[in-house]
């Protein structure tokens, strides 16, 4: 697509022709003196023109400044803003998981929604056999419901960084996706296309990476990628973000790639088929009352 400068320059051009004219005919001559009429009869319309496409131009180049991307002088900032991108309010998606490692491949197709950043809730839809799992969270406290047993089971502490339904996501993740400002201090370095964002522990917390970073594009302002540390450092995972979609009035990567850079040939890939942003969720949808409905 034609950029913001490309367009005014074309603008531009086009005043610029119109604006051309040269007169050279003799006034004496009664056919002549004609044509100079018509001539600066034709002028005066050009300067019409003139001043109608100066003023497309000034607001072509004003609506394309309000369209640009918002710009952050604060990590933080940002991060808050990209948390929000796939939430709001509130939300209603159905999303695609498949998970691939050297021994087996998965295929998972589930519903999510969730109010504000403390309440979640997720439900598989296929496989038939896995349908109806499902699991909730609630602040930082989550529950999972096993249909083939009726049971509710609550996930302590300790089993947090274990995979959420055998994928490269944990149950950290679900939880603590919108929490990083809370427990990490944020640095933004800003390059010419892209934000890069550097998340480290905050002093007397406890956390699960050692260091988080972010690559954001600027326009549009979009994840690029997420990459884990553990505290020494090392890379153990990356997140990236493609396939950018139209989900209503946003524009989202509806894909979510993520690789586990510790076990070779371990991937897990989300790919959103719909996005509701906004939405009415019934708050009871967030209860334990509501988890243990059969479905």
């Amino acid at each position: 697509m034609m950029g913001q400068r490309g367009v005014v320059l074309f603008c531009l051009s086009i005043i610029r022709s119109v604006q051309l004219g040269r007169f050279t005919s003799d006034p004496t001559d009664p056919f002549d003196a004609h044509k100079e009429r018509r001539s600066w009869q034709k002028a005066l319309q050009r300067n019409r023109w003139s001043r109608i496409l100066v003023a497309f131009v000034l607001a072509v180049h004003v609506a394309l400044a309000a369209a640009e991307s918002p710009r952050f002088e604060s990590g933080s900032a940002l991060i808050d803003y990209l948390d929000q991108l796939y939430q709001g309010q509130s939300s209603e998606a159905q999303m695609v998981m498949e998970i691939k490692t050297p021994d087996y491949e998965r295929r998972l197709v589930f519903k999510g929604m969730t109010q504000g950043d403390d309440y979640a809730y997720f439900q598989i839809l296929e496989p038939k056999k896995d349908r109806g799992i499902a699991s909730l969270m609630r602040g930082e406290e989550m529950w999972n419901f096993l249909p083939k047993i009726n049971r509710v089971v609550k996930v302590p502490p300790s089993m947090m960084m274990n995979s959420w339904m055998g994928s490269d996501f944990t149950n950290d993740d679900l939880v603590k996706q919108s929490t990083l400002t809370d427990l990490y201090d944020v640095d933004l370095e800003e390059k010419e296309d892209t934000y890069l964002v550097t998340l480290l522990p905050k002093q007397a917390t406890v956390t699960v990476w050692g260091k988080i970073s972010f690559e954001v594009t600027k326009d549009p302002l979009l994840p690029k990628t997420q990459t884990y540390f553990d505290e020494k450092g090392e890379a153990i995972r990356v997140l990236r973000f493609s396939d950018v979609r139209q989900f209503g009035e946003r524009l989202l990567p509806s894909k979510m790639e993520m690789t586990s850079l510790r076990k070779p040939g371990h991937q897990t890939v989300i790919t959103y088929d719909t996005l509701a942003l906004d939405v009415d969720v019934p708050s009871e949808t967030f209860t334990l009352q509501y988890l243990r409905r059969r479905r």
